[in-house]
């Protein structure tokens, strides 16, 4: 491929609307947390849903639609947009520098590069997550039995806007709040007990969100099928300005 793509290059990425994972392996556990937490981390128009929790996860992508596999971490926190409650994505690790920008650009995710590790041996599963030197998130579980069904899952909630060019406090453009649902398809959902270690981190701060109660730790298998996303409102870009620089690491000089 050149820099400038053909249209026939451009007809087979734009085909593949769906972003499908085959065999999806994802460690991870929900969550409560302070409802003055979910408050304050809530982007307007977001927010807080009927109860303070949250879910977090480490996973193994081992084939994709887009091309090879890769690792991923992820955090949210439960929220509501309207008369629909769904979750909002605080923090979206990743090991593959193509997975970070498409989520980014396309959908919003909020996504880095990282250094993540998963395995399991056995009914024992472990997944890291360390980024500049901090591995500010780990997960254990010791998988002790399972269930027939996946949880109830909402959509995704995700914003989109570009900083101004000019260094000026605010963006180039509207800010477009994002709605985007995944389906999945369940192989297996194995569920245990575990333990969760969260480091302080200025870069990646997983450890604000205070876990008061861990509901269940679990290791879900499945065939997960992302939908286009849809933009749902247009936000008031200086409000939002605070919240958005979970994209990126702020640095303000030494």
């Amino acid at each position: 491929m050149g820099f400038v793509k053909t249209g026939e290059e451009l007809d087979a990425y734009y085909g593949l609307a769906y972003r499908k994972f085959y065999g999806a392996e994802m460690l991870g556990l929900m969550f409560e947390t302070k409802p003055e937490i979910i408050k304050r981390l809530l982007p307007p128009p977001l927010e807080p849903g009927e109860n303070p929790t949250g879910m977090m996860f480490i996973a193994h992508y081992p084939k994709t639609n887009l091309g090879p596999g890769y690792r991923e971490g992820a955090l949210f926190i439960a929220c509501r947009y309207g008369d629909e409650t769904g979750s909002y994505c605080l923090s979206m690790p990743v090991d593959d520098e193509t997975r970070m920008h498409n989520g980014r650009d396309i959908y919003g995710f909020p996504k880095k590069l990282a250094v993540i590790h998963t395995e399991r041996e056995g009914q024992e599963v472990t997944g890291r997550v360390e980024r500049n030197g901090v591995r500010f998130v780990e997960i254990k579980a010791s998988l002790t039995g399972s269930l027939p069904e996946l949880p109830e899952l909402g959509p995704v909630f995700l914003f989109k806007g570009m900083p101004r060019a000019d260094l000026e406090p605010g963006f180039d453009g509207p800010v477009h709040l994002v709605r985007q649902k995944t389906d999945i398809e369940m192989k297996s959902f194995e569920i245990g007990t575990g333990e969760l270690t969260l480091q302080e981190s200025d870069a990646d701060p997983w450890a604000e969100v205070e876990v008061t109660k861990v509901l269940v730790y679990f290791y879900l298998v499945s065939d997960n099928t992302m939908q286009p996303g849809r933009v749902v409102a247009e936000v008031d870009p200086e409000e939002y300005l605070p919240y958005y620089y979970k994209m990126t690491d702020l640095y303000t000089g030494e």
